[in-house]
Order: structure tokens, then C-alpha cells, then sequence
């Protein structure tokens, strides 16, 4: 079984360099992101169309100030660069099983 810890680390390295399809492959097909503003992605085909057009500008970067893990879970407290003017801080939860991330919830 994998260490949930080192499959949100997989997906933080591909979200850094910007790389879709490494990203993509870290995530259940069924995944559920929910969003701060309220939405919801559901599934990877919905979670690439997402991210695409950012990782396409280049302009995304996630820096961790804090990371916690219990059993499936995994809670990184981020500093979310290129989306906006200023860097936004994030609390984001991952919930991972059978090795790939299946649920994410961005709570700030």
C-alpha cells in the first residue's frame, strides 16, 4: 500500500512543474474536489479540464507550510502562488485510497 504522505507529495511535484498528465494520474477516476468557492469537480476528465489551462501558463505553484497526516488523510496548510496577485494561503485536506487521491476539500 502506498503512504498517502508520498502520493500528495507525487501530485504536489507534478502540480509544481506543471506536468497534466502526472498530476491526472495521482487522482482516483471518481475523485471529488471541492472547491473554496462551493463547486465541485467530479472525476479526473473534469479535474484535467480544470487544471489544464493553468499548467499551461506556467503560472502555479504550491509551497507547503505545514503538513499532517492520520490513516487516509493528509491536511497541507498551502501557500497557493500565480493565481492570483498575491500569494493565497489554503488549508487543503487529501483523502487517499487505494493509492490515489479520491477526495480533496479546500477549506480556507
Amino acid at each position: 500500500m502506498t503512504d498517502p504522505r508520498e502520493v500528495v507529495e507525487q501530485q504536489l511535484a507534478a502540480y509544481n512543474s506543471h506536468d497534466i498528465d502526472a498530476f491526472v494520474a495521482t487522482y482516483a477516476e471518481d475523485v471529488l474536489v471541492r472547491r473554496r468557492d462551493g463547486s465541485r469537480l467530479q472525476g479526473r476528465h473534469a479535474l484535467r479540464d480544470s487544471y489544464a489551462p493553468q499548467f499551461a501558463e506556467g503560472r502555479c505553484r504550491a509551497e507547503i507550510l505545514g503538513r499532517l497526516s492520520e490513516g487516509d488523510w493528509v491536511v497541507d496548510h498551502e501557500l497557493a502562488h500565480g493565481l492570483a496577485d498575491d500569494p493565497i494561503p489554503v488549508l487543503v485536506t487529501y483523502r487517499v485510497r487505494g493509492g490515489l487521491i479520491d477526495r480533496v476539500d479546500f477549506l480556507s
